[in-house]
């Protein structure tokens, strides 16, 4: 382990065990066949299913859906891609099995709103569209049920006092307390309390019907009379969107009665949901006890098969980058990763309790000093395991958390007093590039540093475009949720990635190896020769 004076990207690779992992000097010669080059003739079936974007070019995904709607046209069952969780698939299903059939498709268009009922980002509404055209497609009668929350300023204040009483009590040393809202935007506040109107799904039917190339019909309520009615009513190919289902406390409750009259709406269930699969509501796990099957959407399943399948089975070396702010918020994804990875780069906030756990001066930056020990830990299970763990060796510094804070690049072994990291250095930037080469397959979560600002955002973005070149050379890439895709989204290069996962606390619990309830409810597949 590195001395106080000693630079601090720590490689390990002693193991024996660890020897056929070790990731090589130079990218290997042999090429990997990029995931976006696979399936070619296969994208027009996918194209018709209204895949577009980093979804098109996505092989892996392109293959899979055109692969099943083929088969399942033919009255057979379709093949399976990347093995992942084991769960039956919409594609999974016969045309026979759809047609006229009523299906509750629980999607997420938590989307943002402005003020003016406007939507800032429909990348969630995009990303249900495959599978409800699959199901128009195939004659179905589409139930959609979401819901929709938001952001508050008084959450905001909340927590912002909520520091200010950590640091009185010393549980973390001078923390620039802006960092602690990193991860917001996965948090699900400004719950609806009863029926809200502000947190209705009706601004959202405009934007749905124009994707989808039909009238979305919208009912008032999620359970009534007068839903049962235009159920009833609805044609087959036809989508009927129900209103916000937290209006109604029993859906977080996951209350079986609730769930219940949910379910007597259809004859089946398709959760594509990703981003809320990591909670036991009505509407994502109460209801497959009175649906069968009770089966994944697309996109769902595709997150699957990336953050399990890929994760699980990577193409070698493999290395996984972890940011953000606190350790405390990341521990279940190191130790996780650190069981599967050859390469684990680490950057963020987190970095300076790595730092002082080993004695180093880090000056005012954010520390979790309750977890120094861990930090150690995390270290000797690193070594243990022999996987090559690298911190930055250079970070840049600031006298304040402004985004005009004076700043300048120092050793990672010389923060001066009075002086906050942000962002990792030039070197770093330069040495966690030549490791990402070396690799096949790679995932990231959390940011390298304070990339809100335009100053600290250099590492991060760096980062993004890195991942976005190897992309273009068949590297597995694979965003995992949070802040990292606001990045590459932020640097232009989304597209390019092999997998951009649409939710923040269902993609950390994945990576973390931990069941997501309204995965485990879903039916499991049928094997069957690939």
């Amino acid at each position: 382990m590195a001395s106080a004076a000693a630079p601090t990207a720590l490689r390990f690779t002693a193991s024996a065990r660890s020897a056929a992992r070790r990731p090589v000097a130079a990218a290997s010669a042999e090429a990997a066949v990029p995931l976006g080059r696979r399936g070619l003739g296969l994208r027009s079936a996918a194209g018709r299913l209204g895949f577009a974007g980093a979804a098109a070019a996505d092989g892996l995904l392109a293959a899979r859906v055109a692969a099943q709607v083929a088969r399942a046209g033919a009255g057979r069952r379709g093949p399976r891609g990347v093995a992942a969780m084991a769960k039956k698939s919409v594609g999974d299903l016969t045309a026979a099995e759809l047609k006229g059939k009523r299906v509750f498709v629980r999607v997420d268009l938590n989307v943002p709103l402005d003020d003016n009922q406007n939507i800032t980002d429909d990348t969630r509404i995009r990303a249900a569209v495959p599978t409800i055209k699959h199901l128009i497609s195939n004659g179905a009668k589409v139930i959609l049920a979401s819901h929709l929350v938001r952001s508050s300023f008084f959450f905001l204040l909340l927590l912002f006092l909520s520091v200010l009483v950590d640091l009185f009590r010393n549980q973390i040393a001078k923390a620039p307390y802006f960092l602690w809202l990193s991860g917001l935007a996965d948090c699900e506040l400004g719950r609806p309390k009863g029926v809200t109107p502000k947190y209705s799904l009706s601004p959202l039917v405009p934007r749905l019907s124009e994707l989808l190339g039909i009238k979305v019909e919208k009912a008032d309520d999620c359970i009534s009379p007068e839903v049962e009615k235009l159920v009833s009513e609805l044609p087959e190919g036809g989508v009927l969107l129900l209103e916000n289902v937290r209006f109604y406390k029993e859906e977080e409750k996951n209350d079986p009665e609730f769930a219940k009259k949910l379910a007597s709406l259809a004859d089946l269930y398709v959760n594509d949901a990703f981003g809320t699969a990591h909670r036991a509501h009505a509407s994502t796990e109460g209801v497959t006890k009175f649906l069968k099957p009770s089966v994944a959407g697309f996109l769902l399943q595709k997150e699957l098969d990336y953050l399990v399948g890929a994760v699980s089975n990577p193409k070698r070396p493999f290395a996984a980058i972890v940011g953000g702010s606190k350790v405390s918020s990341k521990i279940g994804v190191i130790e996780s990763l650190l069981e599967k990875v050859d390469i684990l780069l680490l950057g963020g906030g987190m970095i300076f309790t790595f730092y002082k756990a080993q004695g180093l001066s880090v000056g005012s930056s954010l520390v979790e000093n309750d977890k120094l020990d861990l930090a150690t830990s995390l270290l000797a299970k690193a070594k243990e395991k022999g996987v090559s763990l690298l911190l930055p060796t250079d970070v840049v510094i600031a006298d304040k958390f402004a985004p005009d804070a004076e700043s300048k690049v120092v050793p990672a072994s010389a923060i001066p007093d009075g002086w906050m990291g942000l962002d990792i250095g030039p070197d770093s930037i330069k040495t966690f590039s030549d490791a990402l080469e070396t690799t096949k397959t790679v995932i990231w979560n959390g940011p390298m540093g304070v990339f809100e600002f335009d100053k600290f955002a250099v590492g991060t973005e760096a980062i993004a475009k890195k991942l976005a070149e190897l992309s273009g050379k068949g590297v597995t890439t694979i965003i995992g949720g949070g802040d990292s895709v606001a990045a590459v989204e932020k640097v232009g290069v989304a597209d390019v990635m092999s997998h951009i996962s649409t939710g923040g606390g269902a993609s950390l619990e994945l990576l973390e190896g931990k069941e997501l309830p309204g995965v485990v409810a879903l039916d499991e597949a049928v094997p069957v020769a690939v």
